[in-house]
């Protein structure tokens, strides 16, 4: 990948990107109020739950058929993977991020002239995958890395809200993420293999955590 487009991945991952990433837990924060997770160990194993069960069963190959759609020009298709992305996330909460972080990175790359951002803005509207698929394309970001690029913005976001929230000293944090590191690449791999009929997931404790999260007294994300 030449270099320009790897500052370009870099630009698309980085967490000062004006989509509000940083603002949700995905309901880590009510996890760590009932004692779920409360140290760096139940904080790896709650992530790595997460990546095995959601991201690469979900995220993974929908963000695969984003991208191969966006380079086909269909955006029929975009939209039709971006409402199953949508319909994969189980809480009102989890769609709520979705299109929310879907509407900023839609404005941003319209103000940025991305190439055919401005006319299927309603549809990159729909989830932040959609908008990340067709700048990639567009910048010339292979398929694999940027898969990598969008697995690893969810688990440094993840990581910094544990940090925040158990608290987690900035060591202990970063050790996790080393440790949690070392599973991205099979999890990717695993992700984009999977057939349109094995797409899915199986993340109860992180639904129910969600649901709870939207009535939390005190909380210091968004619901």
């Amino acid at each position: 990948m030449g270099e320009l487009r790897r500052l370009r991945l870099l630009h698309l991952v980085s967490p000062s990107l004006p989509i509000g990433a940083f603002t949700y837990s995905q309901g880590l924060e009510w996890a760590v109020e009932y004692g779920w997770v409360r140290d760096a160990g139940t904080l790896s194993e709650w992530l790595a739950s997460a990546l095995e069960d959601s991201v690469a069963g979900i995220d993974v190959p929908i963000l695969a058929r984003l991208y191969r759609a966006c380079q086909a020009g269909d955006e029929d298709r975009v939209r039709y993977w971006s409402r199953m992305l949508l319909a994969y996330r189980e809480t009102n909460e989890l769609r709520s991020e979705e299109r929310s972080r879907g509407r900023a990175l839609a404005t941003l790359l319209v103000g940025l002239n991305l190439e055919c951002a401005g006319a299927w803005r309603e549809t990159l509207a729909l989830c932040q995958a959609a908008g990340f698929a067709l700048a990639a394309v567009t910048w010339g970001i292979r398929l694999r890395a940027a898969t990598r690029g969008y697995v690893w913005g969810w688990l440094e976001n993840q990581i910094t809200a544990a940090v925040k929230l158990i608290p987690l000293g900035q060591t202990q944090g970063q050790q996790v993420l080393f440790e949690l590191t070392q599973a991205l690449p099979v999890a990717i791999r695993r992700g984009l293999a999977l057939q349109d009929h094995e797409l899915g997931g199986a993340t109860p404790a992180l639904a129910i955590a969600s649901s709870r999260h939207e009535t939390q007294y005190t909380r210091l994300f968004r619901s």
